[in-house]
């Protein structure tokens, strides 16, 4: 094995030495701003490992949530925690963690959305995700509501055969604790 590869695995594989490298990592490169929350929105699904000489320096995972839009129920693969280790940005590698998750969504399924900061924003454009520019929703404890403050930064990425939702009509995203998108 080379000394720099992308492992993708599931977080079932992962044990909990391999979990605490993850969030010892995301912690690092958010500087303090993920909590335990934002840790768990990034379990359940696939994450894109990358390693340098044995160590994590990227990751990024895409779990499943179900996303209301046109009077249907779309899966969705969600990207949560694509982070770079400080001293190693810059060179690609949340390229290559991104291509390792689109990978995933390409195959499984119809189509791929996050929540990108403004820092983020240009890796996930340069690779052809886009501003929803209709409204953002959340199917809520007490049914639907707006979340006009995500608008602009819920993006999406539709693979090859997958449904590329309308513009005019809304993403109504499925409940969870915390930082719904």
């Amino acid at each position: 094995m080379s000394d720099t590869y992308v492992r993708l695995v599931h977080t079932g594989q992962l044990g909990p030495e391999d979990l605490a490298a993850v969030r010892a990592l995301l912690d690092g490169a958010f500087e303090g701003d993920f909590g335990d929350e934002d840790f768990e929105h990034a379990l359940g699904g696939m994450h894109a490992l990358m390693y340098e000489e044995g160590e994590p320096v990227a990751h990024g995972s895409v779990v499943q949530r179900r996303v209301l839009h046109g009077g249907r129920a779309l899966r969705a693969g969600y990207v949560e925690a694509v982070a770079v280790r400080a001293d190693r940005r810059r060179r690609g590698l949340g390229g290559e963690v991104m291509a390792a998750l689109e990978t995933v969504i390409g195959r499984a399924y119809v189509l791929g959305a996050l929540s990108a900061s403004e820092a983020g924003a240009a890796l996930y454009t340069g690779r052809g995700w886009r501003p929803y520019p209709g409204r953002i929703g959340v199917l809520g404890p007490d049914g639907p509501v707006r979340l006009a403050e995500e608008e602009g930064s819920t993006f999406v990425w539709t693979p090859p055969g997958g449904i590329p939702p309308d513009p005019a009509g809304r993403l109504d995203f499925d409940w969870r604790d915390g930082d719904v998108l």
